[in-house]
């Protein structure tokens, strides 16, 4: 029996993919760490504010070099600029493990961020495998939370500056591998006039030849005849054919945030505390769980994202999100969740998970490739790197301020973050065309003010037909 070898491009994917990996790790790490008696040792119980500060300080340069992404792709190729952000975003968590200060800590998880929104805006690809680095988004959540869950058990600082150790092993790893097994893409070597390497790429990553010759042939009809290529700059993303495209991007990939899934992600254990864990441990636990739950049903969204609609998929997520997160705030504000008879603190845990697997299904799939498919050719890669640091930029606001809502209400936070998913899904329901199997010039006319905007608000209350 012969096995036959995966062809080059989908280990390339793979190895892309656990780029998300380093991001998940941290995330699951960074609120755990933040909490462990060692840590608070070292630097001292931090109000709600300083609290958010710290665990958001690593996203506001992540949203400024997200903005570069798509320029050093273009100008480097995506592996050299996937190995060039990995190794930043490596020696930021090398300098949070050995951080004396608070100050060096926080210096450490900018250099993170660079390194961060470097990396993740170059992985973006349209399509199904942009589910990739996502699953591995997952995977790094249970790695970072158990990692966590198992140090907290050690009786020094190493108990917080181990799991930051592993982390920065695994940047070095990836940024190594990146530089020297990714290849760039045959596209990208096309638009640099280096049409013979491309060629051999295209048999180097083993894509068939009729792929190979749609491509060639899409390229053809993409180019003008006798005129040199047309440079285009960052405010092309602007003009009037494309700015549709790019502020529905810009819009979503914020409002993916908006939800508040980071702020859960980061504040699990507060969360869970909130809810009556009051252990470390078993709050540290449910950590773990969730990441687990949500990791299992980032499968399933990776193997049907192309066949599930987009519209739907997130219009669905947004009314689910919203359903479960109200409900999580009027628990709260019913004050029956820290009842030691009452169901309702066993009702808020449940949700929050539910409403983990409704964002895993629904929402951190669909916006993502949704926000880099409906973008022309020549702004794709400027415009999802825009729309990535809408995305790091609401993160910010919500990794700032979860923390400060949690210290003077019990609900708060869950009524605002539901409120923002409704309204999404509402807004999606009027605006956002369906990009399911319809080629580019499909999507240009659907974005057309006269389906825009008269047959989809028509549409608006029958929307779930």
């Amino acid at each position: 029996m012969n096995l036959q070898k995966p062809p080059r491009y989908l280990l390339a994917s793979i190895l892309c993919s656990c780029g998300g990996l380093l991001f998940g790790m941290d995330t699951g790490i960074i609120g755990p760490v933040t909490v462990m008696n060692h840590f608070v040792a070292q630097f001292g119980n931090q109000s709600a504010t300083v609290h958010g500060l710290i665990v958001s300080s690593i996203l506001i340069p992540a949203a400024i070099s997200s903005f570069f992404a798509g320029y050093l792709a273009d100008r480097l190729g995506r592996p050299t600029g996937i190995s060039i952000g990995a190794l930043i975003f490596g020696i930021g968590a090398a300098l949070e493990a050995a951080a004396v200060h608070l100050a060096m800590f926080v210096v450490g998880r900018c250099i993170e961020g660079i390194g961060e929104g470097l990396y993740l805006g170059t992985l973006v690809r349209p399509g199904a495998l942009t589910t990739g680095p996502q699953l591995l988004i997952t995977l790094g959540l249970v790695t970072g939370f158990f990692t966590c869950y198992g140090t907290s058990r050690i009786d020094s600082s190493f108990s917080w500056r181990t799991p930051f150790i592993i982390l920065a092993c695994f940047s070095a790893v990836f940024s190594v591998a990146a530089y020297l097994w990714l290849t760039p893409s045959p596209r990208w070597l096309t638009l640099h006039g280096r049409k013979s390497e491309a060629a051999e790429t295209w048999d180097l990553l083993g894509v068939g030849s009729n792929t190979h010759q749609a491509e060639l042939g899409r390229q053809h009809a993409e180019a003008r005849p006798q005129e040199k290529p047309t440079k285009h700059g960052f405010f092309d993303l602007f003009s009037r054919d494309v700015r549709t495209h790019t502020a529905l991007a810009v819009f979503l990939m914020g409002m993916q945030q908006l939800s508040g899934i980071d702020g859960v992600l980061y504040y699990a254990p507060l969360l869970f505390e909130q809810a009556g864990l009051a252990s470390p441990e078993a709050s540290f636990f449910a950590c773990g769980v969730s990441a687990i739950v949500i990791f299992a049903v980032t499968i399933p969204a990776l193997i049907w994202a192309d066949k599930w609609g987009r519209r739907h998929s997130i219009v669905y997520g947004g009314l689910g999100l919203s359903i479960t997160v109200f409900l999580i705030g009027a628990l709260h504000a019913s004050q029956t969740v820290h009842s030691s008879t009452g169901a309702s603190r066993w009702v808020v845990i449940v949700s929050i998970y539910i409403s983990a697997v409704i964002y895993s299904l629904s929402w951190a799939v669909g916006f993502k490739i949704y926000a880099a498919e409906i973008q022309p050719q020549r702004t794709r890669a400027s415009a999802t790197s825009l729309a990535h640091g809408s995305n790091w930029t609401t993160n910010f606001l919500v990794a700032l301020t979860t923390p400060i809502l949690l210290s003077t209400s019990s609900f708060g936070a869950y009524f605002l973050f539901g409120g923002c998913a409704l309204l999404t899904a509402f807004i999606c329901a009027v605006l956002m065309p369906e990009t399911k199997g319809r080629s580019l010039d499909e999507i240009e006319e659907a974005f057309k003010w006269k389906v825009l905007g008269k047959q989809n608000l028509a549409k608006v209350f029958p929307l779930l037909r």
